[in-house]
């Protein structure tokens, strides 16, 4: 993964976005997190007017060690199954894209069960799952690396013009991404990277994931606890943590969010992994905070709690909590509205209208 410094937001197209606002037909700030939405597309396209949004949807797939000390409801198998549901088009993910005219792209950066060659997707499995988190480093160095680039490769695919991304993605390069997440027992490596970022308690992050009854949760709370005493007192980095507590599509989902960044497209952010990720990310490369967006918040304990520490705001609540990057696709109608009245409301001048409201 290319380690150039992030660009910033464009200050003067945001300013005169908020300026437009202003003088729209309607009381100032009435629209709310709309207008916020619309002058943030503003800085991040560098137009006062910006396109609709045009989104790219990548779901990393991987499987995780932890899984084994039973903090999951569903055998580690489903990862694979549902891989499979998602490349047949079946799963709620596929159906939101498909609503949104959305590209999908379904990547496979570390799952335990061999998939066959031909099924369609992005075939990059850095290992077959991550190691326990509680007795061990989930990912080596050199995993973390290949995984990091396997979601940077995956944002470029999403972003970058040509004959070669066409046969992915859109012609035009998506100017909004969105990473979601498939692995059985990731939000255990999710809650872990959370309590080890922000330094909040255990029971205040770790939840029950895909249903686990309390003898599951109170495996999960051991499989986090065990982890974070592997690593109390150790000065490490925030690279060196994800490699420590995380997994393999989290650590993708990082790449893709910084990859992002660096070539001037934001993320909209899904749900408890994806926020993992993206905490992760921001600890790593603080400037990528300014090109996130939080989408909703989900019911997985921890999520507001994460979604706070990373600066942001939630655009929506809906009790969710299925992952895949299903919450974030949710938002994508709102996102293209807040930018379609931004852009095509009259001002006060051209409705020849009083602005004394």
């Amino acid at each position: 993964m290319e380690n150039r410094p992030l660009p910033r937001p464009d200050a003067a197209a945001y300013d005169a976005a908020r300026a437009r606002q202003n003088q729209l037909t309607k009381p100032p700030g009435s629209l709310g997190v709309l207008e916020d939405i619309a002058c943030r597309f503003a800085a991040w396209q560098g137009r006062v007017k910006p396109d609709a949004p045009n989104p790219a949807i990548t779901v990393f797939a991987a499987d995780h060690g932890v899984a084994a000390d039973g903090v999951s409801a569903f055998p580690q198998a489903v990862t694979a199954e549902m891989v499979k549901n998602f490349a047949a088009g079946g799963a709620a993910i596929c159906v939101l894209a498909r609503a949104n005219g959305a590209r999908l792209e379904v990547v496979d950066a570390g799952i335990a069960h061999p998939l066959d060659p031909a099924l369609p997707i992005v075939h990059a499995r850095v290992a077959a799952g991550s190691a326990n988190l509680a007795r061990e480093a989930a990912l080596s160095e050199a995993q973390l690396d290949a995984a990091l680039e396997v979601g940077a490769a995956a944002a470029r695919r999403a972003v970058e013009v040509g004959a070669a991304a066409a046969r992915r993605a859109v012609e035009a390069g998506a100017n909004l991404l969105v990473a979601g997440d498939m692995g059985i027992g990731n939000t255990t490596p999710s809650a872990a990277l959370i309590c080890a970022f922000t330094g909040h308690d255990i029971d205040a992050v770790v939840g029950r994931g895909t249903g686990v009854d309390d003898a599951g949760l109170a495996r999960k709370r051991d499989a986090v606890a065990r982890g974070l005493a592997r690593v109390a007192g150790r000065a490490l980095t925030p690279r060196q943590t994800l490699a420590e507590l995380g997994g393999l599509e989290i650590a993708a989902i990082a790449g893709f969010y910084l990859e992002g960044a660096r070539r001037g497209v934001p993320s909209l952010v899904d749900g408890f992994i994806a926020t993992a990720a993206a905490l992760a990310a921001c600890r790593i490369e603080p400037l990528l905070a300014d090109w996130l967006l939080a989408s909703h918040v989900s019911q997985e304990t921890g999520h507001a709690l994460a979604v706070r520490a990373l600066g942001l705001s939630p655009l929506i609540d809906l009790r969710l909590r299925l992952g895949e990057g299903s919450g974030a696709a949710l938002c994508l109608p709102l996102i293209a509205q807040a930018i379609a009245l931004h852009n095509e409301m009259a001002t006060f001048l051209e409705a020849g209208v009083s602005d004394a409201l």
